[in-house]
């Protein structure tokens, strides 16, 4: 425990001494209210360290778990269906996310429903977990499954309207945040370790930009549909 808390301790110090060498040194401005700064890093560094805590312990296993189970069902189809519901449902959850969309449905007074652009990123997201877990049942290469994506977003760019095209992709970063990845690659590394001649390096990573390259295309065909 001593351990996790000094390297969370690591992580998180040089960031805030950045931050008040610029303010100090450079900017030459006083800090303002110096104790709640102090009581609020304190409270941060403790933050930080029981949720990357409880990652590691819960989370993390967890999805490893159900990730090498998932052959038990026999039925490839059926886990596809699973690892789509796994990612939709923890795109939901994505607090990144949720900021996002709010921020979105303020400046555009309203014409991108929060709700709505949040189960947009989540279907994307969850297709692209059901291709992770297609990829990873089927031995398919990342380069098959990847460059037609890419290309389909490069259309999807010119042909979605303006205004949604820097969500879409600020909506696909979101979807990397501590409470997807860890489920979601997890789950694939937990099956690819199962399958019989699958290398988990090969098959279980690449599943973050398959995901992220969802998300993409779901929030610009989205904003096709809406007409913005």
């Amino acid at each position: 425990m001593l351990k996790d808390l000094l390297g969370t301790l690591k992580s998180l110090g040089p960031i805030v001494l950045g931050l008040l060498f610029f303010q100090l040194i450079v900017l030459r401005t006083p800090i303002e209210k110096p104790g709640t700064l102090l009581s609020g890093y304190l409270l941060s560094l403790v933050g930080l360290f029981l949720f990357l805590k409880g990652i590691s312990l819960c989370l993390i296993p967890l999805g490893e778990s159900v990730g090498s189970n998932l052959v038990i069902l026999d039925n490839k189809f059926l886990i596809i269906i699973i690892g789509f519901l796994i990612g939709y449902l923890s795109t939901l959850a994505e607090p990144a996310l949720q900021a996002l969309a709010l921020e979105a449905e303020e400046i555009s007074i309203g014409v991108i429903p929060k709700k709505y652009l949040i189960h947009a990123v989540a279907v994307g997201f969850g297709c692209g977990m059901a291709l992770g877990i297609f990829k990873i049942l089927y031995q398919i290469s990342s380069t098959t499954i990847i460059i037609p994506l890419l290309i389909i977003t490069i259309v999807l760019t010119f042909l979605a309207p303006k205004g949604i095209v820097g969500i879409a992709f600020d909506s696909a970063s979101a979807t990397t945040g501590p409470v997807n990845i860890p489920i979601n690659m997890a789950v694939a590394i937990g099956l690819s370790k199962v399958i019989a001649e699958s290398d988990p390096l090969l098959n279980g990573f690449g599943l973050v930009g398959l995901t992220s390259l969802g998300s993409a295309i779901s929030v610009l065909i989205f904003g096709l549909l809406i007409g913005m």
